[in-house]
């Protein structure tokens, strides 16, 4: 723990991803003390989780204690503990488990958490991919289904369990398509004897008009085009109206599946209710061109949290745009501490890229420059390298994803308990794999509700 600078104006950040670990970063050599709090002790890197969710890469490689990150920062310290709510009047940011702390200045970095558009019911057959807890969640589930199915003799159920869902068209439901699609055609292919996982049928559900919204339509049909030679059905215009345990409501389609995976849409966390400010039909909030919610000149939301419009169009919720918001956060703190004056914060968009699998990517770039193909690929991969916490991650990345380029193979495939089994829950692998008459377990319930 840092030692204390009495008189010092306090700074507490909550949340230890990418804007709340570029402002505490950016704030080392200011006059303030600064304080990170998190409810992980880690700072987790998002945009790979899905590669640990498919089991190519391993937790330690996405996600880096935040002690470390900051051990060498003189006047900073790290908590372990959830924020519960915040006194914006008192200045004061409560613990779930009781105690508090007073800060001057509050950057606000909690991200944000899966939006089930009204159905938080759905999250238990439906994980989201947000944690390095949801990554193993989903790695358990896709594995254990290809060893559930290695053992059924009904080939219906067979079947059912190669399927896998997934929700959302977005960069994040593109790439968890792509790599469990992947993971079954190249690195399961020869691990059975009864089943061939070559069949395995991946369908990416998107309910807007196409995938990968934000992308050009030339990129969207190049996506699509990845894809397709990978085997991945794509349904677009068509909302998920119904999830339980047997699988999906798709449009008026009932998929039977082993595993659904939600990709769908992000709201606000519900510590953001307490700042006592008006938020977005999202749950985010909206802030101004100084990253301030309306009236609270010493709070800052940056990241997946801020509901930022610049130019007439919303700052995406992006990891640069989030480093970008929370460096900028840290100097505004230094300014107004120096009396200058505090400038709007510009946001510098350095392009999008998604990847879809082994040598398939498509990027746009500044000036409307656009990749596909392996060159996007290349990019994607260097531009991960880049951002990655620490050197040890980079080289263990590195080396994997050249391991695994050449041979297919995926190291991480360990299956290993979810933490609901050590809490006394019914362990995923015990789950009945009885696959009922979906019709009769999904058409029943009313439409309400899609994607």
């Amino acid at each position: 723990m840092a030692s204390s600078r009495v008189g010092r104006p306090s700074v507490v950040i909550l949340g230890g991803g990418f804007g709340g670990l570029a402002a505490a970063r950016a704030l080392r050599p200011a006059p303030v003390q600064v304080t990170l709090i998190d409810r992980e002790n880690h700072h987790v890197f998002q945009p790979l989780l899905y590669q640990a969710a498919t089991a190519q890469l391993e937790a330690p490689d996405i996600g880096y204690p935040l002690r470390f990150l900051l051990r060498r920062h003189e006047n900073s310290e790290v908590l372990m503990a959830e924020a519960r709510s915040i006194d914006a009047t008192a200045q004061c940011v409560h613990f779930s488990g009781g105690g508090s702390i007073r800060y001057d200045y509050l950057i606000l970095a909690t991200g944000a958490q899966p939006s089930y558009f009204g159905h938080p019911e759905w999250r238990t057959h439906a994980p989201g991919l947000k944690s390095i807890g949801d990554a193993l969640e989903i790695r358990y589930r896709v594995l254990v289904a290809f060893e559930r199915a290695e053992q059924e003799h009904d080939l219906d159920k067979r079947r059912t369990q190669l399927t896998f869902v997934i929700v959302g068209g977005g960069p994040t439901g593109v790439e968890l398509a792509g790599a469990i699609a992947e993971l079954a055609r190249h690195a399961l292919k020869r691990d059975f004897v009864h089943i061939d996982p070559t069949c395995a049928r991946v369908v990416l559900v998107e309910a807007g008009p196409s995938i990968l919204a934000a992308y050009p339509k030339a990129l969207q049909q190049k996506a699509l085009a990845q894809l397709a030679r990978l085997g991945v059905e794509v349904r677009m215009s068509t909302p998920v109206r119904s999830v339980d345990e047997h699988g999906a409501l798709v449009g008026d389609e009932p998929i039977a599946a082993s595993a659904v995976l939600w990709a769908a849409g992000v709201s606000g966390a519900p510590i953001a209710r307490s700042l006592g400010v008006p938020l977005d039909h999202h749950g985010l909030v909206p802030v101004a061109p100084t990253l301030h919610p309306p009236g609270l000149p010493n709070v800052f939301v940056v990241g997946d949290m801020a509901a930022l419009v610049q130019d007439g169009e919303p700052v995406p919720g992006v990891s640069p745009a989030a480093i970008q918001e929370g460096r900028y956060a840290a100097h505004a703190i230094v300014d107004e501490l120096r009396g200058k004056p505090v400038k709007p914060f510009r946001y510098w968009n350095k392009g999008l890229i998604a990847t879809i699998g082994r040598s398939k990517a498509v990027a746009r770039l500044p000036g409307n420059v656009q990749l596909s193909g392996f060159l996007a690929w290349l990019l994607y991969s260097a531009v991960h390298l880049t951002y990655l916490a620490g050197l040890r991650p980079r080289v263990h990345v590195l080396l994997t994803w050249i391991w695994s380029f050449f041979t297919y193979a995926r190291g991480a495939r360990l299956i290993t308990s979810p933490m609901e089994e050590e809490k006394g829950a019914q362990p995923y692998g015990q789950l009945s794999m009885k696959t009922s008459i979906l019709g009769s377990q999904i058409s029943h319930s009313p439409p309400s509700g899609s994607t």
